[in-house]
Protein backbone atom coordinates (compact mmCIF):
# COMPACT_ATOMS: atom_id res chain seq x y z
CA UNK A 1 0.00 0.00 0.00
CA UNK A 2 0.97 3.15 -0.77
CA UNK A 3 1.64 6.67 1.12
CA UNK A 4 -1.42 7.94 -0.63
CA UNK A 5 -3.69 5.30 0.28
CA UNK A 6 -2.27 5.52 3.88
CA UNK A 7 -3.12 9.13 4.15
CA UNK A 8 -6.70 7.77 3.16
CA UNK A 9 -6.65 5.25 5.49
CA UNK A 10 -5.87 7.34 8.46
CA UNK A 11 -8.59 9.71 7.61
CA UNK A 12 -11.03 6.83 8.47
CA UNK A 13 -9.17 6.09 11.15
CA UNK A 14 -9.15 9.13 12.76
CA UNK A 15 -13.16 9.25 12.61
CA UNK A 16 -14.32 7.77 15.85
CA UNK A 17 -11.93 9.69 17.58
CA UNK A 18 -13.32 13.21 16.05
CA UNK A 19 -16.77 11.60 17.13
CA UNK A 20 -15.68 10.83 20.32
CA UNK A 21 -14.31 14.33 21.11
CA UNK A 22 -17.60 15.72 19.37
CA UNK A 23 -20.12 13.94 21.58
CA UNK A 24 -17.66 14.61 24.66
CA UNK A 25 -18.44 17.59 25.44
CA UNK A 26 -18.43 18.44 28.92
CA UNK A 27 -16.41 15.35 29.75
CA UNK A 28 -13.24 16.12 28.37
CA UNK A 29 -11.68 19.30 28.89
CA UNK A 30 -11.36 21.04 25.57
CA UNK A 31 -13.33 18.28 24.03
CA UNK A 32 -14.51 20.65 20.83
CA UNK A 33 -11.05 22.22 20.06
CA UNK A 34 -9.79 18.26 19.93
CA UNK A 35 -12.46 17.85 17.58
CA UNK A 36 -11.40 20.74 15.20
CA UNK A 37 -7.94 19.53 15.32
CA UNK A 38 -8.84 16.54 14.20
CA UNK A 39 -10.99 17.24 11.77
CA UNK A 40 -8.64 19.88 9.97
CA UNK A 41 -5.78 17.17 10.04
CA UNK A 42 -8.16 14.50 8.09
CA UNK A 43 -9.31 17.38 6.01
CA UNK A 44 -5.82 18.15 5.07
CA UNK A 45 -4.95 14.31 3.98
CA UNK A 46 -7.71 14.98 1.70
CA UNK A 47 -5.43 16.84 0.09
CA UNK A 48 -2.23 15.89 0.52
CA UNK A 49 -3.23 11.98 -0.59
CA UNK A 50 -4.42 13.39 -4.07
CA UNK A 51 -1.22 15.60 -4.36
CA UNK A 52 1.29 12.83 -3.57
CA UNK A 53 -0.77 10.39 -5.66
CA UNK A 54 -0.52 12.50 -8.80
CA UNK A 55 2.78 13.83 -8.11
CA UNK A 56 4.52 10.07 -7.67
CA UNK A 57 2.36 8.63 -9.90
CA UNK A 58 0.64 6.53 -7.02
CA UNK A 59 -3.22 7.04 -8.17
CA UNK A 60 -4.55 3.62 -7.86
CA UNK A 61 -8.49 2.16 -8.43
CA UNK A 62 -8.25 1.54 -4.39
CA UNK A 63 -7.20 5.03 -3.55
CA UNK A 64 -9.66 6.48 -6.67
CA UNK A 65 -12.41 4.52 -4.77
CA UNK A 66 -11.64 4.38 -1.26
CA UNK A 67 -10.80 8.64 -0.91
CA UNK A 68 -14.36 9.56 -1.79
CA UNK A 69 -15.81 7.07 0.65
CA UNK A 70 -13.06 8.50 3.26
CA UNK A 71 -14.64 12.46 2.91
CA UNK A 72 -18.22 10.72 2.92
CA UNK A 73 -17.23 8.95 6.21
CA UNK A 74 -15.76 12.21 7.74
CA UNK A 75 -18.37 14.92 6.50
CA UNK A 76 -21.61 12.70 7.41
CA UNK A 77 -20.37 11.82 10.81
CA UNK A 78 -19.72 15.22 11.67
CA UNK A 79 -22.86 16.04 10.01
CA UNK A 80 -24.66 13.71 12.74
CA UNK A 81 -22.61 14.40 15.32
CA UNK A 82 -24.25 18.23 14.99
CA UNK A 83 -27.49 16.51 14.98
CA UNK A 84 -26.71 15.32 18.52
CA UNK A 85 -25.31 18.30 19.92
CA UNK A 86 -28.49 20.49 18.37
CA UNK A 87 -26.16 22.49 16.21
CA UNK A 88 -28.18 20.83 12.81
CA UNK A 89 -31.27 20.01 11.85
CA UNK A 90 -31.92 16.14 11.82
CA UNK A 91 -34.40 16.63 8.23
CA UNK A 92 -31.60 18.68 6.32
CA UNK A 93 -29.07 16.44 7.76
CA UNK A 94 -31.11 13.21 6.41
CA UNK A 95 -31.37 14.76 3.02
CA UNK A 96 -27.51 15.39 2.79
CA UNK A 97 -26.03 12.18 4.48
CA UNK A 98 -29.47 10.49 1.77
CA UNK A 99 -27.13 11.63 -1.36
CA UNK A 100 -24.10 10.95 -0.12
CA UNK A 101 -25.03 7.14 0.16
CA UNK A 102 -26.38 7.88 -3.64
CA UNK A 103 -23.45 9.04 -4.80
CA UNK A 104 -21.68 6.05 -3.19
CA UNK A 105 -24.42 3.48 -4.32
CA UNK A 106 -23.83 4.38 -7.76
CA UNK A 107 -20.03 4.01 -7.12
CA UNK A 108 -20.50 1.01 -5.95
CA UNK A 109 -22.41 -0.65 -8.73
CA UNK A 110 -20.00 0.99 -11.11
CA UNK A 111 -16.97 -1.05 -9.30
CA UNK A 112 -19.13 -3.79 -9.09
CA UNK A 113 -19.88 -4.23 -12.92
CA UNK A 114 -18.36 -5.95 -15.54
CA UNK A 115 -16.38 -3.05 -16.93
CA UNK A 116 -15.04 -2.57 -13.12
CA UNK A 117 -15.43 1.44 -13.46
CA UNK A 118 -14.30 3.00 -10.66
CA UNK A 119 -15.93 6.84 -10.64
CA UNK A 120 -12.56 9.47 -10.01
CA UNK A 121 -14.05 12.63 -8.07
CA UNK A 122 -14.41 15.64 -10.60
CA UNK A 123 -13.36 18.69 -9.80
CA UNK A 124 -16.75 20.22 -8.34
CA UNK A 125 -16.92 17.27 -6.05
CA UNK A 126 -13.59 17.92 -4.90
CA UNK A 127 -14.63 21.98 -3.92
CA UNK A 128 -18.01 20.53 -2.59
CA UNK A 129 -16.07 18.00 -0.32
CA UNK A 130 -13.15 21.05 0.17
CA UNK A 131 -16.01 23.69 0.76
CA UNK A 132 -17.92 21.34 2.97
CA UNK A 133 -15.01 20.25 5.46
CA UNK A 134 -14.01 24.16 5.81
CA UNK A 135 -17.64 24.92 6.96
CA UNK A 136 -17.61 22.29 9.06
CA UNK A 137 -14.28 23.41 10.76
CA UNK A 138 -16.06 26.50 10.86
CA UNK A 139 -18.69 25.38 13.01
CA UNK A 140 -16.57 23.83 15.37
CA UNK A 141 -14.28 26.83 15.80
CA UNK A 142 -17.97 29.10 16.10
CA UNK A 143 -19.08 26.54 19.12
CA UNK A 144 -15.94 27.09 20.88
CA UNK A 145 -15.72 30.55 20.63
CA UNK A 146 -19.27 31.12 21.65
Amino acid sequence: MNIANKLTLLRVILVPFFAFFMLAGDIVPYSYLWAAVIFAVASITDTADGKIARKYNMVTNFGKFLDPLADKVLVVTALICFVELGWASAWVTAIIVAREFVVSGIRLIAAGSEKKTVIAASIWGKLKTASTMIAICVIIIMHILV
